[in-house]
């Protein structure tokens, strides 16, 4: 890239170091919670007008309320026997970041497939900031092509980039 480049990290560089144990602390507990599979009390780790930005398919919920209706909700009512495992995390100051899995039985509605009754993994990766105690802000990528492709749905309809992978086909080369 030539020229100016973009300002990076703008949002962690002023972290306070001094609070990553408090952090952690949340974070660990708020995972506990998902894990007992707490609704109704899980505000005590989010602010209440804390965000949740999922990447498409997610959505992006702005509240507590909208979290509990528009995720948790409908996320148990198609996964039951969930368990998520963390696979590592980093904490910094305020943030935390965590990526890792939840092994699940598809058991109700899930994009319009009804309950198959199989197990399936589910990828993630989160970023959370964490101010006064309370997760403020969740960035959420879920893997959901993955979860549909082990339930006999390919998105990506044969184009995957897989295939590369497996020498199936060429990737195209820039000019």
């Amino acid at each position: 890239m030539k020229g100016s480049r973009p300002e990076q990290a703008v949002l962690s560089r002023d972290t306070d170091l001094r609070k990553t144990n408090e952090t952690r602390a949340v974070i660990e507990g708020m995972v506990d919670g998902l894990n007992d599979h707490r609704i109704a009390d899980i505000g005590e780790f989010f602010s209440s007008g804390f965000r949740w930005m999922g990447n498409t398919g997610c959505g992006t919920k702005t509240g507590l309320k909208e979290f509990q209706d528009n995720w948790q909700k409908p996320f148990q009512a198609a996964f039951s026997d969930k368990t998520c495992i963390d696979e590592a995390r980093l904490y910094m100051g305020e943030w935390a970041a965590a990526f890792g899995r939840q092994e699940a039985t598809h058991s109700g509605l899930f994009m319009g497939l009804e309950p198959t009754g199989k197990r399936v993994e589910i990828r993630y990766m989160d970023f959370w900031k964490v101010e006064e105690g309370k997760i403020t802000d969740n960035w959420v990528m879920v893997d959901f092509p993955h979860v549909l492709a082990q339930l006999g749905v390919d998105v990506f309809n044969g184009e995957g980039w897989e295939a590369f992978d497996r020498g199936e086909r060429q990737p195209p080369q820039p000019d």
